[in-house]
């Protein structure tokens, strides 16, 4: 069983310390102790969290066959005459995206909108960090 630190679980969830620790309180979250004696929780029952959390989050989602959705608020535009470069701050990830000016344009970019990057990839690789 994989035990993840409450410090790292509140940065992968994007919530202080303090919250996952009363989730653990309250018992949403399995929580213990790392083989270092520091407090932790259940690495699967995060990820059911984190899904949890992810399907009651998505603002302004219809029908459509992309799975990755993140909604944040754009920070920067850059555009010329046909394309542009937005970008998106999505919790604590950038996402940059070149879409044309006249999409820009039609959806009323720029910075302090809410918007969600839809994306859709032919290949992604996993890296598994080691902590």
């Amino acid at each position: 069983m994989t035990q993840i630190r409450i410090s790292a679980a509140a940065d992968l969830l994007g919530v202080s310390d303090d919250t996952v620790r009363r989730w653990v309180d309250a018992g949403r979250l399995s929580g213990g102790t790392d083989e270092a004696g520091r407090q932790s929780v259940d690495g699967a029952g995060l990820a059911a969290l984190a899904q949890e959390l992810a399907d009651g989050d998505r603002m302004g989602e219809g029908a459509r066959s992309a799975r990755n959705h993140l909604t944040g608020l754009v920070t920067r535009v850059v555009s010329d005459t046909v394309m542009s470069q937005v970008e998106l701050q999505c919790g604590r990830f950038r996402i940059v995206s070149l879409i044309s000016t006249e999409a820009v344009e039609e959806l009323a970019l720029e910075p302090g909108v809410i918007a969600t990057a839809v994306i859709k990839a032919t290949n992604v690789t996993i890296e598994r960090n080691r902590a």
